[in-house]
């Protein structure tokens, strides 16, 4: 390697380590904490780039000499608004505490310019790999999960990019919002509105699709009109569900939701317009946040184990770090079923 190596900060990171040495960033950290899963060739090249680049090693690592530190590791969100990811995060922490990883947490609000430069940051301050909820539109430019990717930097997604060959894990959204549209369609609901998230979410996109598929099993017809672009907050299910119901016409008798909070606005605009919920029209949500079970009308949705995302996110991350994954990235599928409450119910 060459002594006129730089970094661009000026002092070494982790990250530079790696790529000097040739190794990942997890190889790197199993060196730093003196674990038994690094051959010795390697962990003799490790601590020569190590001395050459004048790493500076955390005040509690004692190289060698059994002394561990507190890693991190960044959790990068689509919406910090959104209950969802805060059981992620809980999920995340259950795993990473018990191995005195420190966590940290950003979001890109749904831009993809802005996972990439959050997800640089968390490069360069060190932290020994990230687990994130990837944004992905068409106009999306993934080249930034890639570049990490290939570097060797730990990454582990909440959702799939075809292609990109790192870990994930993700619930079966096609199968799961089919599942929900059925149980309505099956209660005699002929006139079924699909209010979606927004363009940034594979989420959305997926659960579009799984609306389509239970309308081809049925004998009654899609069409695009029964989909209606929203969003996933609060307001954007009271806003598309007001203008909507209060428009007058052929009126459908029950809505599916991206998600909970968008079910909960809905339900706001649904009850300002003396619209009753679940006589009028039935309601169904997707995540099953807490609150979803204690609203004045318990919400009909479907149940996501985000705590249980969390913790398997991290403990797939835990396993880049500590040289124990497969040369086959891990893909985990959970299960997402459907809780019917009292916001739905078959029409008479």
């Amino acid at each position: 390697m060459s002594e006129q190596f730089k970094t661009r900060s000026g002092r070494a990171t982790v990250r530079d380590v790696a790529e000097v040495a040739g190794v990942s960033v997890g190889t790197v950290s199993a060196v730093i904490n003196a674990r038994g899963t690094v051959r010795d060739e390697t962990r003799r090249r490790v601590m020569e780039v190590i001395g050459r680049l004048n790493y500076e090693l955390p005040r509690a690592v004692g190289v060698g000499g059994g002394g561990r530190r507190a890693q991190s590791v960044g959790l990068m969100v689509k919406e910090a608004h959104n209950p969802f990811y805060a059981d992620v995060l809980l999920g995340v922490r259950d795993v990473l505490g018990e191995r005195g990883y420190t966590l940290f947490e950003g979001t890109s609000e749904g831009t993809y310019r802005e996972e990439g430069r959050v997800l640089e940051a968390f490069r360069d301050h060190g932290l020994a790999g990230a687990i994130v909820a990837p944004v992905v539109e068409d106009a999306s430019d993934l080249s930034h999960l890639f570049l990490v990717q290939r570097r060797g930097y730990p990454l582990v997604l909440l959702g799939e990019i075809r292609g990109l060959p790192v870990p994930s894990v993700t619930v079966d959204n096609v199968r799961a919002e089919k599942v929900a549209v059925q149980h309505l369609l099956e209660g005699g609901h002929e006139r079924v509105l699909h209010v979606s998230g927004p363009a940034y979410s594979q989420h959305s996109q997926d659960r579009v699709a799984g609306v389509k598929e239970a309308f081809s099993e049925s004998p009654l017809q899609f069409h695009e009109g029964m989909v209606v672009e929203g969003g996933a907050r609060l307001e954007d299910g009271y806003r598309v569900v007001k203008r909507l119901f209060s428009g007058g016409g052929d009126l459908p008798t029950a809505i599916t939701c991206f998600n909970d909070l968008v079910a909960i606005g809905a339900l706001r605009a649904l009850d300002e317009l003396g619209v009753s919920v679940p006589d009028d029209v039935s309601v169904v949500g997707y995540d099953d946040i807490e609150m979803a079970a204690y609203l004045p009308t318990p919400l009909t949705t479907v149940h996501v184990p985000s705590r249980e995302m969390g913790r398997r996110a991290a403990a797939l991350l835990l396993g880049q770090l500590d040289g124990d994954a497969g040369e086959t990235p891990e893909r985990v599928v959970l299960d997402a079923d459907l809780v019917v409450r009292a916001t739905s119910r078959p029409l008479s």
